[in-house]
């Protein structure tokens, strides 16, 4: 029980109090749960791979968002981890590929461009498809120095670079909303016609 405890308790979010929860919920259950959530989580592990245009996920060396012939070559999302991927293909709206850098420019943690993904931009550049790249970072220091760093290393390569707006979300009201949002609601405002209404 110690043992189980302690490697659930080792998950982010999951404190000791929980990973007890955890396990005595998984002893009261027929031994075929605990077995099959044991088979998933070692499936997990030894069947996963990195996609190799893109590093999402995949049970294939090239996933299905980048081997889908309608997928759009020509633009290239970079992120910073799965979820972001996820995110943005719930709004059905993005119709290119994605490049996961796994993570972002941090040097409070250690973590600077020679650990991410960078050089899958270089590759996809070299394979001279891609008209754009997008930027969706996360919109903190880090992020914006992430974005800045890529923009500066290839912004001589022929292609151009945007981000995702940024601003006041839907149903927000403007006296709760931090200035640098607001800011850049002001800045980069849209033009307003029928159809925004």
């Amino acid at each position: 029980m110690a043992k189980a405890v302690d490697e659930i308790s080792g998950l982010p979010g999951i404190g000791r109090k929980t990973a007890l929860r955890l396990a005595l919920h998984l002893l009261k259950q027929p031994n075929s749960r605990a077995m099959g959530l044991g088979n998933a989580l070692i499936s997990l592990v030894n069947d996963i791979k990195y996609c190799k245009e893109c590093h999402n996920f995949s049970d294939f060396e090239i996933c299905e968002i980048c081997s889908n012939d309608k997928r759009s070559d020509e633009l290239i999302c970079i992120v910073e981890d799965v979820r972001d991927v996820i995110a943005i293909e719930n709004t059905g709206k993005y119709t290119g590929k994605y490049l996961i850098l796994g993570g972002k420019i941090s040097p409070m943690e250690g973590v600077g461009p020679n650990q991410l993904n960078i050089p899958s931009i270089e590759k996809k550049l070299k394979d001279g498809q891609v008209k754009e790249f997008i930027f969706a970072l996360s919109a903190t220091m880090e992020g914006d120095t992430t974005a800045y760093y890529i923009y500066k290393k290839f912004k001589n390569a022929g292609v151009n670079f945007s981000s995702i707006a940024r601003g006041i979300s839907v149903g927000d009201e403007l006296e709760y909303a931090d200035e640098i949002s607001l800011g850049r609601s002001i800045t980069n405002r849209l033009p307003y016609n029928e159809a925004s209404s």
